[in-house]
């Protein structure tokens, strides 16, 4: 006899939803996004939902599963009890198009906003700095832009603060760049002023539900707010850079 998942799925749009019920097929190794795809092919053909890859790469399939954000593709179907009905969501953070695919458009508006690596001319010519220099910015490099880390951002998810805070996925971006041994731009009061990183209160939920395990708290967002208070709040570190010359201030941020 095969056993069957019980599987709700939250259909409709921005403007009305619901939540419906299927009974699908349970085999061995399934994920939520072939439980999802069983759906559309024994059920609900309409069903939307955005996938690629499905091998946790791409970072398309994001969405909320028993309330927890999740890749629908890399959360398996024996992670939840046998007999017990799975709800299938779209990420609370963005609007909904149509089930469970979401517009998540504003994040490429936010992205605009950082400015581009920036060389100094004389580095340019014969760039070089050492392996645990590149170690470091590495990390922010496996970010493959799933949003989950935006979509559980309360400040986000329950302040709808999007047009004062720009969320964990670009302070790793703003770091990656920021910490680039070679980079010579300053975003610190971009970040500071239009980014609104003084909102985060390093709750660490972004790290969290990381499917590369980006530490994104403590490597990322904390070294830049330590930049913002160097460059605005620490009277004589400001002193110092002004006497001396000294350009963008130095984060210690904890190796991966």
């Amino acid at each position: 006899m095969t056993t069957q998942a019980t599987i709700r799925v939250q259909r409709g749009d921005q403007n009305h939803s619901e939540m419906v019920e299927y009974k699908i097929p349970l085999n061995p190794g399934m994920v939520v996004l072939d439980a999802i795809h069983a759906i559309q092919a024994e059920h609900a053909p309409d069903l939307a939902v955005r996938w690629n890859c499905k091998a946790g790469k791409c970072g398309s399939c994001g969405g909320e599963v028993n309330g927890k954000p999740k890749l629908l593709c890399m959360d398996r179907m024996d992670n939840y009890p046998d007999g017990e009905a799975i709800e299938v969501r779209p990420m609370k953070t963005f609007p909904v198009i149509k089930d469970l695919a979401t517009d998540v458009s504003w994040n490429y508006e936010v992205n605009k906003k950082i400015p581009a690596f920036k060389m100094d001319k004389k580095e340019a010519e014969d760039p070089r700095f050492s392996q645990e220099e590149a170690d470091r910015v590495q990390e922010f490099r496996k970010c493959i832009e799933c949003f989950l880390c935006q979509n559980v951002c309360h400040v986000l998810r329950e302040h709808d603060k999007h047009a004062e805070f720009a969320g964990p996925r670009f302070f790793v971006r703003a770091a990656s760049l920021e910490m680039h041994p070679l980079d010579t731009e300053d975003r610190v009061g971009l970040l500071k002023d239009e980014m609104g990183l003084g909102y985060c209160n390093i709750t660490k939920c972004c790290t969290e539900v990381c499917p590369e395990h980006i530490t994104i708290t403590d490597n990322a967002i904390i070294p830049l707010k330590e930049r913002v208070v160097d460059q605005f709040y620490d009277p004589v570190k400001k002193v110092v850079r002004k006497l001396f010359g000294i350009g963008k201030p130095q984060s210690t941020t904890s190796q991966p």
